[in-house]
């Protein structure tokens, strides 16, 4: 009796509890590595894409200024597709980009993939962005 009355107020030793992230907390992690590196200037600004279920934005950002040069995304009135959660919807957006960096005199930018894997919907605008005429 004695000794089950000394070991009331202790906790059993268990397993190491470990910190439980979701994949948004991952990505923010990611895209602040990711950022410490990519920097927007006004000769090179900064190319960032979000992505979410269903649909994808893409900005041109200077990041002195702290001003967004060119706005793009798939929620828009004149978007041509109907749907904007699929690559042929990103490939249209980041033709569409470029076309509006071009006429705004931007040529050269940095991409920032914002923590997201360069893989699909992002690896699609990317790429026609290239085609566009952005070089990066």
């Amino acid at each position: 009796m004695l000794e089950n009355s000394s070991r009331r107020g202790q906790e059993k030793p268990g397993p190491l509890k470990m910190k439980v992230r979701n994949r948004r907390q991952s990505r923010e992690r990611i895209k602040y590595r990711i950022r410490k590196k990519v920097r927007g200037t006004a000769d090179c600004p900064r190319l960032c894409v979000y992505r979410s279920l269903n649909h994808i934005y893409c900005q041109v950002i200077d990041d002195g200024a702290s001003a967004t040069l060119v706005a793009a995304g798939s929620t828009e009135k004149d978007f041509p597709a109907k749907r904007g959660q699929n690559k042929q919807a990103a490939k249209e957006l980041g033709k569409m980009v470029a076309q509006r960096s071009l006429a705004k005199g931007i040529e050269q930018v940095v991409f920032d993939r914002n923590g997201f894997k360069y893989h699909g919907r992002v690896r699609a605008l990317a790429e026609a962005a290239r085609e566009g005429g952005l070089k990066f």
